[in-house]
């Protein structure tokens, strides 16, 4: 073994080889230094573990082909775009929703040239930022006033320093939910200055729990839409105008977090759960937070929206600055919600919606499409079956969705290995696995995406 280590060649020698030099000059010094480190280091490590090492010809211009090839790799994009084909519509992992043309385009225009983030265009005096999407949030909601930040924890976060910090909030023991990334909402709530009362039970509060917690110290009573969980059986909550009503003779704040929020009815799409913003400020709600990526379809936001008297203390706090908006989420925002103004219909231009509110039979066209086109690959064990898609982004856990998935099976690959090869395809392909069958589900893939689906699973079956 000491004899084959013997035979590692020194970094300096490889890059002055012709071929490697070559390298050198199309790529950088230090990529091709980097890149020669990690080939040797390799071929040490096998060498110290006992095992065989297949020295290649340095000198070759095969070599120099893999120096680049392993060049090339690093540079390729970490972040990229994947097939969501799981049946979860709001996958957090994978970015949550997709967002419409009409955004995308907008985030363009804004990202390629100067524009107006902070002007007034009228007067030519320094504008806000928070105008350009104030009005069409009040619009679409019955606000009367608004702004937006970079998440909905942001906007919990800053609404309650701006309201209840060095005060006290109300909240039900049932609703002190925790979110994605174990966030708990009573350390939100810890975070902002305020000190947290906790009132009724897991599964029962009642308007004169919050009533007999409200003393001279308390600022906000506080609600959460629990989209994440659901507690069923013996249970009871109070009714959101019993709470204004209550809110208003103790003057203290009314504040609700919806955590995804709507801003239409889904009921006729089978989401009947799922609260409109404009229904819970009409109930004489206060302030409302909820995000804007996940069913409202667009850039990752967080939207207050609720009293102007309130906003404006949102506006004036100094973390403002912190947590605000930048220009391209902002872009990507306002035509969003734009799409939810006539003319457009909002369930035929987002794409969450859109996929929420597609068709079964449409669903399932796309199913038999898809495994009609794998049926003619050699090996490739396909059917098409009734499936179950969900809402996700911590939206209605238990809320199925009916759908149709396309299973496969490769006789020479565990439906693990299967899923691995395909989520390392040039265009990742992510799927669930189902006794032992990766599934397709196909509420959650684009038409479009179904050539590059069989061409990924042609090359795997063939490979």
């Amino acid at each position: 073994m000491q004899n084959d280590l013997s035979k590692l060649p020194q970094i300096q020698a490889l890059l002055e080889q012709p071929h490697i030099a070559e390298v050198v000059q199309r790529y950088s010094h230090s990529e091709a230094t980097t890149a020669l480190r990690q080939i040797i280091a390799a071929l040490r490590a096998a060498l110290l573990a006992g095992q065989s090492a297949r020295f290649p010809d340095f000198t070759s211009v095969e070599f120099a082909a893999t120096l680049s090839a392993q060049i090339d790799a690093t540079r390729a994009p970490v972040f990229q775009p994947v097939i969501n084909a799981t049946g979860i519509l709001i996958h957090t992992n994978l970015g949550r929703a997709r967002m419409a043309s009409q955004a995308i385009s907008a985030m363009q225009g804004i990202g390629s040239a100067p524009s107006n983030l902070e002007l007034d265009l009228a007067t030519g005096k320094r504008g806000s930022r928070h105008s350009h999407v104030e009005t069409l949030i009040c619009a679409l909601t019955g606000a009367e006033a608004a702004v937006v930040v970079n998440n909905c924890a942001a906007a919990v976060l800053l609404s309650l320093m701006a309201t209840a910090g060095g005060r006290n909030v109300v909240a039900s023991r049932g609703e002190l939910i925790e979110i994605g990334g174990s966030f708990r909402l009573p350390d939100v709530i810890a975070q902002s200055g305020a000190t947290l009362r906790e009132v009724g039970t897991t599964n029962k509060t009642r308007v004169e729990d919050y009533a007999s917690a409200i003393d001279a110290d308390t600022a906000v009573l506080l609600k959460s839409h629990t989209s994440n969980f659901r507690i069923v059986g013996f249970t009871a909550s109070p009714d959101r105008r019993d709470l204004a009503k209550l809110a208003a003779e103790h003057d203290v704040i009314l504040m609700e977090d919806l955590g995804s929020g709507v801003l239409i009815d889904l009921a006729p799409y089978g989401l009947p759960d799922e609260p409109v913003v404009a229904d819970i400020l009409k109930a004489g709600v206060d302030l409302v937070t909820f995000s804007g990526d996940k069913l409202l379809g667009g850039p990752q936001a967080g939207i207050i929206a609720g009293r102007a008297d309130i906003v404006a203390q949102l506006k004036a706090h100094p973390l403002m600055r912190a947590l605000r908006v930048d220009k391209l989420s902002l872009a990507a925002l306002e035509a969003t919600l734009r799409l939810y103004r006539p003319p457009f219909d909002p369930v035929k231009t987002v794409p969450v919606l859109q996929m929420l509110a597609a068709p079964l039979a449409q669903v399932e066209t796309r199913a038999r499409s898809l495994a009609g086109s794998l049926a003619a690959f050699d090996g490739v064990q396909v059917a098409v079956h009734e499936s179950a898609a969900y809402v996700g982004g911590g939206s209605l856990p238990e809320q199925a969705l009916p759908s149709f998935a396309v299973s496969l099976r490769l006789p020479a690959l565990s439906a693990n290995d299967l899923a691995t090869a395909l989520r390392r395809y040039q265009t990742p392909i992510i799927v669930r696995i189902e006794r032992d069958h990766v599934m397709l589900d196909m509420r959650t893939v684009w038409d479009g995406e179904l050539p590059a689906l069989t061409a990924a699973i042609e090359q795997i079956s063939t490979g």
